[in-house]
């Protein structure tokens, strides 16, 4: 697996989230879907699957979701 470095974590307006408890939430949770993430690619080419089968597959996921709750200002 590359290396990953998760992203400056913004607010709406584009200020940098400051709270270094709601920080560590956002990059654990992101940590374990790319784990996750890794785990699906990782099985799918052990099983005669293409990588790009799965990272369109991952994209299509991704594109699909929205939140449940609105935006905070």
């Amino acid at each position: 697996m590359t290396d990953y470095t998760p992203p400056i974590w913004h607010k709406p307006d584009g200020s940098p989230l400051a709270c270094v408890e709601k920080i560590k939430v956002l990059n654990e949770n992101i940590s374990e879907l790319r784990q996750l993430a890794q785990d699906a690619l990782d099985d799918a080419v052990l099983m005669g699957g293409t990588t790009a089968q799965v990272m369109a597959a991952l994209h299509e996921l991704v594109d699909s979701i929205s939140p449940n709750y609105p935006e905070q200002n």
